[in-house]
């Protein structure tokens, strides 16, 4: 009798995980609606970092990295590109990955802008501010 009883256990279980799997993966499946990249964990934006730094030493287009980074969210590429490297050295990504992810972040800022300098204000003398 408990022999019946134990089939009878091991056919629900697999009825019930059979169920679940066509309910969650047919009949309503999870769909994301309007998601970005930015919000990808920290380890995948590095992922994708590492992924644009390989295409910019394979092809040197650093417009082409910079919009590919874009992905990422409104943060200037530099910081994006400095995020994933901090983030790859915390997980210990290999030193070739590490040097890609360098060499961009180096293009990046030699092609930056540069910038602008401080604006001081005094003020005159007999006026009201």
């Amino acid at each position: 009798m408990p022999n019946k009883r134990l089939v009878w256990f091991l056919i629900m279980i697999v009825l019930g995980l059979a169920g679940g799997l066509v309910y969650g993966w047919v009949i309503d499946p999870l769909q994301y609606v309007d998601t970005s990249a930015d919000s990808l964990h920290p380890g995948y934006k590095a992922d994708y970092v590492l992924m644009v730094a390989e295409i910019y030493n394979t092809d040197s287009d650093l417009p082409g990295a910079v919009q590919r980074l874009a992905l990422l969210g409104n943060l200037p590429a530099q910081r994006l590109v400095a995020d994933g490297q901090l983030t790859a050295r915390t997980a210990g990504y290999s030193e070739p990955d590490l040097a890609l992810m360098d060499a961009l972040s180096q293009a990046l800022q030699q092609a930056a802008p540069p910038s602008i300098p401080e604006v001081t204000v005094t003020p005159t003398s007999g006026g009201q501010p």
